[in-house]
C-alpha cells in the first residue's frame, strides 16, 4: 500500500479535530500504524508536505499518534518506506504536476501539493483524507485523472460538509 497522507489524518489521529467521532480517530490511528508496518508514504522532494506536518503537529514531545507518525516518517526518510517525487512550482502553490489545471484554481492552495504528489508518482498512490470536506467536491475530477481519494471517515466528512455548506446538497462519496 502506498499513500499520500493529508495533514488532517495526522491531526485527527492526534485528537486535534473536534468535529469527528471517536471511530474516526481510531480509524486514522489504525491507518497510520498500518502504513508504518507495511506501507509506503509518498511525499514531495521539497518537503512541502513535511513542512505542513511539522507546522501543525508537535515533535517535542511527540504525544499523539500523528506526532509519532511524523517522527517515524522523518526517521525513515531515504528508505523504501518514504518515497519522494519532484514537484515543479510555477508560482506559489501551483504545480506543473497538478492533474487538472482548471481544478487547481478551485483547490485550497495548501491542499494542491497532495494532489500534485499523487499525480506525479508513477503508481498514482491514493490520497488519504479524514475530515477535510472540500475534497468531497474535488475527488470526481481527480479520479478522472487517475488519482483516487480514500475518505477514511466517510460519515464524519459528510457531516462536516453538511455543517460547513448547509445550502449545498450532500456530495457523493467514491464507491
Amino acid at each position: 500500500m502506498k499513500a499520500v497522507i493529508d495533514t488532517n489524518v495526522l491531526l485527527v489521529a492526534n485528537g486535534q479535530h473536534d468535529q469527528v467521532s471517536e471511530d474516526c480517530v481510531i480509524d486514522c490511528v489504525m491507518r497510520l500504524q498500518s502504513i508504518q508496518r507495511s506501507g509506503v508514504v509518498v511525499i514531495d522532494d521539497g518537503y512541502r508536505i513535511v513542512g505542513e506536518y511539522r507546522h501543525k503537529t508537535s515533535l517535542k514531545p511527540a504525544k499523539g499518534v500523528g506526532d509519532k507518525f511524523l517522527k517515524w516518517m522523518l526517521q525513515h526518510s531515504g528508505t523504501p518506506k518514504v518515497e519522494q517525487v519532484s514537484l515543479n512550482e510555477t508560482e506559489d502553490n501551483c504545480f506543473t504536476e497538478f492533474p487538472d489545471p482548471a481544478l487547481e484554481q478551485l483547490f485550497d492552495t495548501s491542499d494542491r501539493k497532495f494532489a500534485a504528489v499523487a499525480y506525479a508518482h508513477p503508481d498514482k498512490p491514493t490520497i488519504w483524507q479524514a475530515a477535510d470536506c472540500k475534497w468531497l467536491d474535488w475527488w470526481p475530477a481527480l479520479r478522472a485523472k487517475g488519482v483516487e481519494v480514500d475518505f477514511l471517515c466517510p460519515e464524519d466528512v459528510c457531516t462536516v460538509y453538511g455543517k460547513k455548506f448547509p445550502d449545498k446538497p450532500a456530495p457523493q462519496l467514491p464507491g
